[in-house]
């Protein structure tokens, strides 16, 4: 694997936004390895993670001409993404959201660009339950714009703890896709994660542990889901 998947990992460990060890989530989960796209904290690693997005989005083909930060990891995210963008030649807008309204000055939720009959590309660093990118894709509508697509750092590919009783397991990236009809493209997924550890001698040892968590807590794979332009083969 030597492409943008390898690059953001590559990244991601020298930062410390990915780290292994032992690691207990929210949902309660023992886990493995841990993400925090917060540790990607200065405008190099920014940009270096941008280029990543930037290479995953075209790969995927998704249709777009406006970007969307949902507050609030997504607002820098979809900011260095932009300016990846314009690096490359393509100056798009760019508008984000409030977590809650404004009441005076200009008002409302929204800042930035008008959405109103665009093509919307939402980035954030996961999809841990989608509540944020559900909010997101209303905000958007409500504003006249279009949702295109979601652009995500990483996807765990574990089943969501959250999932329905005698539900068909899936990931909550899978669960929005599905859901919504609109494509999630991530960077990197765990299947990603797992073939990089298996290539990089230093980090052979943390694979055993991956394998064991994957087969404790994973979803199948998200190519038998995904709408097309979405997660792919890894």
């Amino acid at each position: 694997m030597n492409d943008h998947r390898a690059r953001f990992l590559r990244s991601a460990l020298r930062v410390e936004a990915l780290r292994f060890g032992e690691f207990t989530l929210k949902s309660g989960r023992v886990s493995p390895y841990f993400f925090n796209a917060g540790r990607f904290d200065s405008g190099a690693a920014l940009a270096d993670l941008a280029a990543c997005y930037a290479d995953a989005v075209e790969a995927s083909g998704v249709e777009f001409d406006l970007l969307f930060g949902p507050a609030y990891k997504g607002i820098p995210l979809a900011t260095a993404l932009a300016c990846e963008y314009a690096r490359r030649g393509r100056d798009l807008p760019l508008a984000f959201n409030r977590k809650e309204a404004k009441t005076h000055g200009e008002g409302g939720l929204l800042i930035g660009a008008p959405l109103a009959g665009r093509r919307v590309l939402i980035v954030d660093d996961v999809i841990t339950a989608g509540t944020a990118i559900r909010e997101a894709l209303a905000q958007i509508r409500e504003a006249g714009g279009q949702p295109a697509g979601i652009a995500i750092a990483l996807d765990r590919q574990e089943i969501a703890p959250e999932a329905p009783a005698g539900a068909a397991p899936r990931s909550a990236a899978q669960a929005v896709a599905e859901d919504t009809g609109i494509p999630v493209v991530a960077v990197a997924g765990l299947s990603d994660l797992l073939a990089f550890v298996g290539e990089t001698a230093e980090l052979s040892a943390q694979r055993d542990r991956l394998l064991a968590y994957r087969a404790r807590y994973g979803c199948r794979a998200p190519e038998d889901t995904m709408p097309t332009g979405g997660l792919g083969p890894s």
